[in-house]
């Protein structure tokens, strides 16, 4: 089937299959985190740490059953904000947008990026110039800018070759450290009290975090009502089981100083099972990793400032559609730049504590649009995914989204509400405006 036939009422091309969202899960979700987190875990609980990934992987699980119910059912693009949007109005479709992009995908993206640069001075110090590292942040984003523009097929690819080598070391690290396993380091001596579970489940939590964003494209997913359900449950499974074998290898490989070793556990662990190259090989993974997210990143939430700019929530001239790639082209420069201004300002290190509070209330948004959408259309269709217990699965998922609201400190807590009330004076002032511009 041509391009020309498969292309959408919004002018994009449904091009993303099971495999290639699954895989764009995988890329959003793993990214420099996993290479600290088996340490900062251990820290918390030792060799019980099992006990944190399986309470998480209920808690993650809750969620994204319903997105993949909600994600079955509304076929345009912009993810979440679609959803939220669908159900609940331009007003809360424009907040929900303006958390997504900047809230989470652009102060996560940024930090990356500085992260990324950081990682590899350490072995081209001469990147450490204050022209010299301005600029290869500039032509790295260039090349994804370049690359996402020229159509969603090039952009698909790019992140499935990235997942691929973001997954290289970790797997040979998994495969290889399972032989230098030590059963004793495993044994769990002491459980740990519910306290402790739950401080370590919040920060596992965010570290699952990412896989929403790769909904963003939902546009360009082929068949969605099938397509969505599979990936996120094909990606989603996937990352708790590396996770769970890179815990199992990092415990059963360093014992006891896997919890004295928060910066770099994995180099730790791989400097063991295969010598210095080892720590070398997990430097470059770490670097690979991260620019997989970010290129995955950049092929999907630029579609939600072009959704939200279809629906007149943001200047239209944002949802135009490149005439010869099918692509948001504006909404992916403008994505990029916003991005590299901020990751060279550095600011966005006091900003970053938004992150983690807008996602989850994006989440809690989703999952009321899937009790909202249910009580006004009624149950999915046959061809739907539907999930099971009628409304207990999205109940089930506010709660633990309030409770880990309840755990932002003050400081995060009062930025969270602050863009949030940005938001809201925005869309005030684009309304009043468009009222004024329709008088005129």
């Amino acid at each position: 089937m041509s391009k020309e036939i498969r292309k959408t009422r919004e002018g994009l091309v449904r091009s993303i299959g099971t495999k290639a969202l699954a895989a764009n899960i995988f890329n959003m979700v793993v990214g420099a985190g996993i290479f600290v987190l088996p340490g900062v875990i251990a820290s918390y609980l030792g060799a019980s740490a099992i006990f944190a990934y399986l309470i998480c992987a209920v808690a993650v699980s809750l969620i994204f059953l319903c997105y993949a119910e909600i994600g079955s059912r509304i076929r345009r693009s912009g993810g979440s904000y679609a959803y939220i949007e669908e159900a609940f109005g331009p007003f809360a479709g424009f907040v929900a947008s303006m958390l997504l992009w900047f809230g989470w995908a652009i102060l996560s993206d940024a930090a990356l990026l500085v992260a990324m640069t950081e990682t590899i001075i350490i072995v081209v110090p001469e990147l450490d110039d204050p022209i010299i590292r301005p600029l290869f942040m500039f032509s790295l984003l260039t090349f994804l800018v370049f690359m996402n523009v020229r159509g969603v097929d090039s952009g698909v690819r790019l992140y499935v070759i990235n997942t691929i080598a973001k997954v290289i070391p970790l797997g040979l690290l998994v495969i290889f450290g399972l032989f230098a396993i030590n059963i004793d380091n495993l044994i769990i001596t002491e459980i740990p009290s519910f306290e402790q579970i739950g401080a370590t489940t919040l920060i596992l939590f965010f570290a699952f975090s990412g896989a929403e964003c790769a909904l963003n494209a939902s546009g360009e997913i082929e068949n969605p009502e099938k397509t969505v359900p599979r990936g996120i449950l094909l990606g989603m499974g996937s990352i708790l089981l590396l996770y769970l074998c890179l815990q199992t290898v990092a415990q059963g490989v360093l014992g006891a100083d896997l919890a004295n070793n928060t910066e770099a556990p994995l180099s730790a662990t791989a400097n063991i099972v295969f010598g210095s190259w080892g720590g070398k090989m997990l430097l470059a993974g770490t670097a690979i990793s991260i620019f997989a997210t970010l290129s995955g990143d950049i092929l999907v939430t630029p579609r939600v400032i072009f959704a939200s700019a279809r629906d007149g929530n943001l200047p239209k001239v944002l949802a135009k559609v490149h005439p010869k790639f099918n692509t948001p082209y504006l909404s992916v420069i403008v994505f990029a730049t916003i991005l590299l201004l901020i990751a060279l300002s550095g600011t966005f290190s006091t900003l970053a504590i938004l992150a983690s509070g807008s996602i989850l209330l994006i989440y809690a948004g989703v999952s009321l649009s899937v009790l909202k959408i249910r009580a006004r259309d009624g149950e999915p269709t046959e061809k739907q995914f539907k999930l099971p217990g009628k409304a207990l699965i999205p109940i089930l998922s506010l709660t633990v989204i309030f409770w880990m609201l309840s755990q932002l400190s003050l400081e995060e807590a009062l930025g969270l509400a602050a863009l949030v009330g940005a938001s809201i004076l925005i869309y005030i002032i684009m309304q009043v405006t468009k009222v004024k511009n329709n008088a005129d």
